[in-house]
């Protein structure tokens, strides 16, 4: 799937990481549609990112807390 530009929106999911089952819900998506999980430090984001790509997803990115920048120059301003 293409990353986002002038003629393709981003769209967002909301899907919780679920601290007591280790898991989250699988989105009902193509495998190779770009993804960027995120948290408030990094870490659940890094545990949803390993989960999405044990099922499959293969453009999976850890955009990290709200202090984290490397999500910024990779995907901001575009």
């Amino acid at each position: 799937a293409p990353l986002p530009s002038g003629d393709i929106r981003p769209q967002a999911l909301h899907l919780i990481w679920d601290r007591e089952s280790n898991g989250m819900p699988i989105p009902d998506i193509p495998k190779d549609t770009p993804i960027i999980t995120h948290c408030g430090g990094g870490g659940r984001g890094q545990k949803a990112k390993d989960f999405l790509e044990k099922n499959g997803f293969t453009s999976v990115f850890n955009g990290g807390g709200p202090k984290e920048t490397e999500c910024w120059a990779e995907f901001g301003e575009k």
